[in-house]
């Protein structure tokens, strides 16, 4: 008798007509997938052409990377990225596995060659069962979290509207079909495997360990094997069907962000926000931002349908906690709706809103409410927390363009911008006044216009002109006098960097200012440029090199800790202070600087005490965006005085220290609304530094 090769049939007792019938059905499935993978395809090739193909082997190996490890989903949400390590790499071992059995079946065996024998079957049976379980149990994980443990990101509630006003039970019909018919597929997997094993009864059955189990359990029943057959060809039936709508089901579900989240996350800019996009030749001529759908490029189209409803950047937004109109989440979610109407394609469970209007609806006041696009801060939490790469920003700051350009805004905004304009500063204090702080010191600041200097400080509006913050101005200014630094400031010919004004959206405006302040510091003699404002020293450093300046740029933190690595600077004593640091959106999420503050404060003594938002997961204090210049007595409870509240958290605290004059500000004022004057107070980290020299 000849020795059995371990091997398996795929259609096991099938006849002819059934085994047509599955080749038909998979047809028409595959059909129906690439009909929705060109609608989606044709959708994106109506937007705006955008540059985004350099490096393609460099960007492709980086998201490659991202997505095998699952890099972007453990951070902030360990469970979400175990559980979907499961499903990801089941389904990945799943998929090749299928892959291997369609060319071992239906190409190799046409040429005589049989692959799935022998040695190399038994260990393809193996991995896909151990995979397979890995699979469910992922998928099971995920169920739990959504039903059991539900996380208030998972709340598709609306902060904008009313419930009447909306409808997204088609969301949570999309979650539960998506989960269900995966798990399902792989359920009735081994279970068709588990009714072949106990038909069959191979010898290298113990090489599918699950299916063996299965086949174990089924032998409880004693079925005739005229049952047993049948069951298995139920099975198989089921299986294959569930698979095919599966496949049909892909391009118009969540589903489809097993293609989109890769290719979006290949495509992204790693440049955006820190640099945005002037306006193109092509804006100028119909008007400076987006306001219909079409003005949006391919990636952004993208970008919509890469989100998969996780709900993190719900969760990070300082202006969504605030009670604001805006959850970065449903701003994706309603311009994808708008586009898939727009554009004729769809998802089979989607949002309804009421009232929209989409024959040619202008999108900024319309579809997007004004106040949610006023609403953001520009912290870049979304962005941070968003696992598949989505620029949420660039379209809020795009949308904003057009509400400057109808003058739709505050009018608290409207006065800023206007001082900007005429007095290069949101106070509105004449130019001869910003270097008037300066008065008070017993040495003269250099003018960086008439002398050469070392180091030219970009001192900033409110540096130069809140009279809570001049005093820290004067600090610095003593300090690095003292260490005997060769730093001048440019005096009146210094106008506000432009940071916020462009994130507003009056990007005509920033260009003034950038034109203007080129020109001074083309007149200057430095070598290198020194800011104690993060907001300046993110256009400084990021935006000003597209208008020709080449200088290194750095947080005064950056250079107080370069001087301490040096010897250069040393501390009379040491501060028994018990600390928390706050780090700037501009500082800490936009330029990842959050080490050389804290080297500062290990060098002073102080106990630091983390929050549990800190580092690049900061928690905005809600000036961002020029929101410091718009009214916010409506507001329920600012970000600020949330801030307040999660330091007193830590228990005693002598101060919360800040490393940016608008954070100063808004931090001071804080204290005082949130009625916690005597229980903690603000400080810049230069009033440490000048007490701990003594």
């Amino acid at each position: 008798m000849p020795e059995l090769i371990p091997s398996r049939e795929v259609f096991r007792h099938f006849p002819f007509w059934a085994q047509f019938l599955f080749y038909l059905t998979a047809f028409a499935g595959t059909i129906i997938f690439f009909y929705g993978f060109y609608s989606r395809i044709r959708k994106y090739r109506q937007g705006r052409a955008d540059n985004r193909f350099d490096h393609l082997t460099r960007r492709f190996l980086n998201a490659l990377s991202i997505v095998l490890r699952n890099q972007t989903l453990y951070r902030g949400d360990a469970y979400a990225g175990f559980a979907h390590s499961l499903i990801l790499w089941g389904f990945i071992v799943l998929f090749i596995g299928t892959v291997i059995v369609f060319l071992d079946h239906d190409i190799l065996r046409l040429m005589g060659m049989h692959l799935l024998q022998g040695t190399f079957y038994l260990w393809f049976s193996l991995i896909l069962d151990v995979f397979g379980l890995l699979f469910l149990v992922g998928l099971f994980l995920m169920w739990a979290r959504r039903t059991l443990i539900m996380p208030y990101k998972l709340d598709y509630a609306r902060v904008d509207r009313d419930e009447d006003e909306y409808d997204r039970s088609g969301y949570l019909a999309d979650d539960g079909f998506f989960l269900g018919l995966l798990f399902f597929i792989g359920a009735t997997g081994f279970l068709i495997e588990g009714f072949r094993i106990y038909a069959d009864q191979p010898p290298w059955a113990g090489w599918s360990p699950v299916g063996w189990l299965t086949a174990q359990f089924l032998s409880l029943m004693r079925l005739s094997p005229a049952t047993v057959n049948f069951w298995h060809a139920a099975a198989w039936w089921t299986h294959a069907v569930a698979v095919m709508i599966f496949l049909a089901y892909v391009p118009f579900s969540k589903a489809m962000h097993m293609v989109t989240d890769f290719v979006n996350l290949m495509f992204r800019d790693n440049r955006v926000p820190r640099r945005l996009p002037g306006v193109s030749e092509t804006q100028l001529k119909e008007g400076m931002g987006y306001k219909t759908i079409t003005d949006f490029t391919w990636k952004e189209l993208l970008d919509l349908d890469a989100c998969t409803k996780c709900g993190r950047c719900h969760e990070a937004c300082p202006a969504r906690s605030a009670g604001q109109p805006l959850s970065p989440r449903d701003l994706i979610l309603d311009l994808r709706t708008f586009a898939d109407a727009t554009f004729g394609t769809g998802e089979w469970f989607s949002q309804r809103v009421k009232g929209w209007n989409t024959d040619r609806a202008v999108i900024p006041g319309g579809i997007i409410k004004a106040e949610t696009l006023w609403s953001c801060t520009t912290c870049m939490a979304c962005m941070e927390s968003c696992p598949v790469g989505i620029e949420h920003l660039l379209y809020i700051v795009q949308m904003r363009r057009t509400l400057v350009d109808e003058a739709t805004m505050d009018d608290s905004l409207q006065e800023a911008l206007m001082n900007i304009g005429d007095y290069g500063n949101s106070f509105g204090q004449p130019a001869r006044a910003r270097g008037k702080w300066s008065q008070e010191l017993d040495f003269p600041i250099k003018d960086a216009r008439r002398e050469a200097v070392e180091y030219l400080w970009f001192v900033g509006d409110y540096a130069s002109f809140d009279p809570r913050i001049q005093e820290n101005s004067r600090r610095v200014a003593r300090i690095f006098h003292r260490l005997g630094i060769d730093f001048g400031i440019l005096y009146e010919g210094e106008k506000n960097a432009g940071n916020d004004v462009r994130r507003v959206g009056e990007e005509g405006l920033y260009e003034m200012l950038v034109e203007d302040n080129m020109a001074v510091l083309q007149q200057a003699k430095f070598q290198k440029i020194v800011t104690t404002d993060p907001h300046s020293y993110n256009t400084l450093k990021n935006e000003y090199s597209e208008f020709g300046l080449q200088t290194p740029v750095y947080h005064y933190t950056q250079l107080l800790a370069r001087l301490i690595d040096e010897g250069r600077l040393r501390f009379q004593k040491k501060l028994n202070y018990q600390v928390t640091y706050h780090d700037p959106c501009y500082l800490g999420r936009y330029n990842r600087e959050t080490e050389a503050p804290r080297k500062i404060l290990r060098a002073l003594g102080v106990e630091v005490k983390e929050m549990p938002r800190c580092g690049t997961n900061t928690f905005c204090c809600g000036a961002g965006g020029g929101r410091i210049w718009m009214d916010d007595a409506h507001i329920k409870e600012r970000p600020s005085e949330q801030r307040i509240k999660e330091a007193l958290t830590l228990g005693k605290l002598d101060y919360f220290v800040v490393a940016c004059p608008k954070d100063f500000a808004m931090y001071s004022d804080a204290v005082k609304t949130s009625g916690n004057e005597g229980s903690i107070k603000v400080c810049d980290i230069i009033q440490l530094v000048e007490e701990a020299l003594g």
